[in-house]
């Protein structure tokens, strides 16, 4: 299959990973396609000329896969992932996430996007930077109580809900990041 220079994508059927993640056993489903890509291309273009950031991309991932983009800087793990998640546009190619458009599958909350900074906001506690898209929701206060508190637990930051950021490793806030992701309960976790 065609990919961008230098990108390579591992693939692991694991159950328990995808159990975690929400995304049902490797067994139940596993025919449904939550990505499928054919002749993906996107090309930025600059000053100093076109910036091929993608070059004829096909990836199919099925429920419960796990799957990691490898390379080296620059190849197009980021991009890939900016396009899957409606971030960027491509440039030509086909992408569906979820059997719908990357936008479509954007507004129905179809996935979490997990970013290479853990991205929380300064002055909202941990468990106000979970809590952010479920307010976004407009889910109940007692329904986004339950969802921090489990989600916290899930990675490890029970005990944190009153902190900041500035007052957690580097870890601990992309561990926050996760809780945040996952607290949305999407059907495909995207980890930057």
């Amino acid at each position: 299959p065609g990919r961008s220079a230098g990108l390579e994508t591992m693939v692991t059927d694991t159950e328990a990973t995808a159990a975690a993640l929400g995304a049902g056993s490797a067994g139940e489903g596993s025919a449904f396609r939550v990505i499928e890509a054919r002749d993906l291309c996107l090309t930025f273009e600059t000053n100093d000329g076109p910036v091929h950031a993608l070059s004829n991309v096909d990836l199919t991932v099925e429920r419960g896969e796990f799957v990691s983009f490898i390379g080296p800087s620059g190849c197009g793990k980021t991009t890939l992932l900016r396009v899957i998640a409606d971030l960027e546009q491509p440039t030509s190619g086909s992408i569906s996430v979820n059997g719908m458009s990357p936008e479509e599958a954007r507004r129905a909350r179809a996935y979490g996007y997990v970013f290479q900074a853990a991205a929380l906001y300064p002055w909202r506690t941990i468990a106000k930077n979970v809590a952010l898209p479920l307010e976004i929701m407009g889910l109940s206060s007692a329904e986004q109580r339950e969802r921090i508190a489990r989600n916290m637990e899930l990675v490890n930051l029970t005990g944190f809900e009153k902190k900041f950021p500035w007052q957690l490793s580097g870890g601990m806030q992309q561990r926050a990041s996760i809780a945040r992701a996952l607290a949305v309960e999407p059907d495909l976790l995207l980890m930057d």
